[in-house]
This record gives C-alpha cells, sequence and structure tokens, in this order.
C-alpha cells in the first residue's frame, strides 16, 4: 500500500467513524448475530431468526431510543400473541376472523402505546393464529423476542453509543457557513443595473435554507437523544439547551435572509434600467451583509465551542460584529432615508429592509440569549420538578 493510500485511509477512518449510518451498520451487525447464537443456545428452535431480527429493531443509534425501541418491541409481540390466543379459543381461521383479529391488534397496539412497532401486533397475532399449535407458536415467538430485546439493550449498556453531539454541531456551523455565503453573494449583486433573475437566483439559494434547517433539526434530535441516559456525559441539559436554543436563533435568521432576497427581488423588478441604489448605499449596504454574515458565523461558533476559552473568545467576536453591524447599519438607514426623500418609490420595501436587518441583530444579541438560556433552563428545572412531585405522589394515591 502506497503511502498516499496510509495517509488517505488515516483521513477516511475518523470520518466514518464519526458517521452516524456506519457505526449503525456495525452496531446491528454485531447485536444481530450475538441474539442469534443467544437463542440458539437458550432455545430448541432450529432457526430462531425473531430474536436477531428483534435485536436489529431494538439497537439503535442512541441509547435512548434503545430503551424506548426495546420497550415499543416487547409490548407488541406480547399484546399481538396475547389477543392471537384469545381468539383460537373462540373461532377458526376465516376473512372475517381475520378482518376483527387485525382490527382488534392495531387497537390495541395503540393501547399499549407500540408506536412504530404497532404493526408488528398484527403479525404476531396472525402467524400465531395461522398455525395449529397456538401455544407453543405463542412461547416461542414471546421467547425469541425476549431474547433478541435483551440481547440488544445489553449491548448498548456494555457497548455505549457514541455521542452525536459533534456531528450536530459541525452542522450547526455549515448552516451558518450557507447563510454567511448566501448574504455576500446577494451583496455582490447589488451592482449598478442587477436584473431581476440573477438576484432572484439568490432568493431560490435563500428559499433552500429551510431543508437545510430540517436537516440540522435531525441531525441535532439525534444529538439530543444520545446524551439522554449517558454515562460518558456531565451536564446533557446544558449541552442540549444551549444547542437547541442556537439552531432556533438560526432558523429565524435563516427565514429573514430569505425575506431579505425577496425584498431586494422587488425592488429589482421594480428597476429594471437603473441600479437598485446608488453606489455609496451600495457599498454600505454591502459591508452590512458581510457584517451580519459574519455575525451569524460567530454565533454559530459561539454555539457550538466547547470549552470556556473558546466560547470566551467566541462572543468576543459576535460582539465585535454586532457593533460594527450597529454602527453600519445606522449610516445605511441615513443613505435610504436619503434616497427616499429624494425618490419615494417602492419606500416600504427600503423600510423592510432595515426592519430586516433589525430582527437578525436583536436574534444575535449576546444579552437576549443569555435571558433565552436563564428561561429555558428555569422551565427545565420547574418540569423535573413537577415530575418528581407526581411521582412522590403515586404512593400516597394508591393508599388513598
Amino acid at each position: 500500500m502506497s503511502r498516499e493510500s496510509l495517509r488517505k485511509l488515516r483521513t477516511e477512518v475518523p470520518r466514518l467513524r464519526k458517521n452516524p449510518d456506519v457505526v449503525q451498520t456495525f452496531r446491528s451487525t454485531a447485536a444481530a448475530t450475538l441474539a442469534f447464537v443467544v437463542a440458539l443456545l437458550l432455545t430448541d428452535s432450529p432457526a430462531p431468526l425473531l430474536a436477531p431480527l428483534t435485536a436489529l429493531l431494538v439497537v439503535q443509534v442512541t441509547l435512548y431510543a434503545t430503551l424506548t425501541s426495546g420497550v415499543r418491541r416487547v409490548n407488541a409481540v406480547v399484546a399481538g400473541v396475547t389477543i392471537a390466543v384469545g381468539f383460537s379459543n373462540i373461532v377458526g381461521l376465516s376473512w372475517w376472523s381475520l378482518a376483527l383479529l387485525i382490527f382488534a391488534s392495531l387497537a390495541a397496539g395503540h393501547v399499549v402505546r407500540a408506536h412504530q412497532f404497532v404493526p408488528e401486533v398484527a403479525i404476531s397475532a396472525m402467524l400465531v393464529l395461522g398455525v395449529t399449535q397456538h401455544t407453543d407458536l405463542a412461547l416461542v415467538r414471546i421467547v425469541e423476542t425476549l431474547i433478541g430485546a435483551g440481547v440488544g439493550l445489553l449491548f448498548n449498556f456494555l457497548f455505549v453509543p457514541p455521542v452525536w453531539v459533534e456531528p450536530a454541531e459541525d452542522e450547526i456551523l455549515q448552516l451558518a457557513r450557507r447563510m454567511w455565503w448566501l448574504l455576500r453573494h446577494v451583496g455582490d449583486e447589488l451592482g449598478e443595473r442587477t436584473p431581476v433573475e440573477r438576484i432572484s437566483t439568490q432568493l431560490h439559494a435563500a428559499r433552500r435554507l429551510d431543508h437545510d434547517v430540517g436537516l440540522v433539526d435531525a441531525s441535532l434530535t439525534r444529538a439530543e437523544e444520545s446524551l439522554r441516559f449517558n454515562p460518558r456525559v456531565k451536564e446533557a441539559l446544558l449541552s442540549r439547551i444551549v444547542l437547541r436554543t442556537g439552531l432556533d436563533t438560526l432558523e429565524i435568521c435563516a427565514v429573514v435572509v430569505r425575506t431579505t432576497s425577496r425584498t431586494l427581488t422587488d425592488l429589482a423588478r421594480e428597476r429594471h434600467d437603473e441600479p437598485l441604489f446608488p453606489p455609496e448605499t451600495v457599498a454600505a449596504v454591502q459591508e452590512l451583509l458581510r457584517h451580519v454574515g459574519e455575525a451569524v458565523y460567530s454565533f454559530a461558533v459561539l454555539v457550538t465551542s466547547p470549552v470556556s476559552s473558546s466560547a470566551e473568545e467566541a462572543e468576543a467576536q459576535l460582539q465585535t460584529e454586532l457593533a460594527a453591524c450597529g454602527a453600519v447599519r445606522e449610516r445605511v438607514a441615513q443613505l435610504l432615508l436619503a434616497r427616499v426623500q429624494e425618490h419615494p418609490r417602492q419606500w416600504q420595501l427600503h423600510g423592510a429592509l432595515l426592519a430586516e436587518f433589525d430582527r437578525v441583530l436583536d436574534e444575535l444579541a449576546v444579552e437576549k440569549r443569555s435571558l433565552r438560556l436563564a428561561e429555558e433552563l428555569d422551565r427545565a428545572a420547574r418540569e423535573r420538578h413537577d415530575r418528581r412531585r407526581s411521582f412522590a405522589l403515586l404512593p400516597r394515591l394508591r393508599r388513598g
């Protein structure tokens, strides 16, 4: 193997270790194989495939998802087998009994809160009802399901899933970088004569930010679940709240970037053979867009900085960019006001442009972020206190 191949392998392996799909593939394969071996040792079945199937479904990318899916899977199979045994003692297998069985099984799946495993209730019931030895098959399905679920849960406890915070942080930074890039390109389009087709291209790119926010939200949800019940993590609640509130702010900024692009597109549609703004105003607006983009990215760096020293540096950078934004914003406001007083056409679009800049600066303000974090921590503390109080009242209610 050449040196270049070895160097490429060294760079690819760490990247693959951070890929949830790659990690989950290896973990699921190992857990399913182990469940099959255990089922062969503990049962008389020659091919206990239900055990590896259950383990495959139970072992999830996070410990929290594994626990919830394991409980739901067991509930689904036990409910389906119980219904089938009851039906077999009353009716045989016919089209109307099968329809009634499926209906009852699906309804029971919702009652036992099987969630994504609701169809498994009906599948288990149909398989048991369709054979003659109902009791034996019912017992086999329950035993194999318990083995698969137990192996899957034990596997995740012994080999704790990775914490997926770092990939979520990377995606948050990439989202902020895309907004920074878009704001720079929007500013570059404010030339002497800007055809509406050129600036509307940036509007289409801004609209795609909604899709990007959805992808980051899914990655962050996985990261939040990986922090739950994970013994590796300290201060999991604070980490979840910091990232979640940060993404909420970036989502609002993405909306404002889209509305800003829309405002400039509408303005370009009314300026066929003339520039959007005078040269001095163009330069000021471009500078403001550049500083806003830098502020958005600095905010993302602040949100994803795990070390206190790095966070302080990121906060100082954000404060610097916000101060620059404020100064340039005042100059842009004066230039736009002079322009509107001289040529009052589409004055409302000039006002909308300023309002959108103000909204972004307000969302990125450090003071507002600190207040939001404090509110979320207080709300989480109240919810935790209410849950503990409810659990404490249960024994009294039972005695009463």
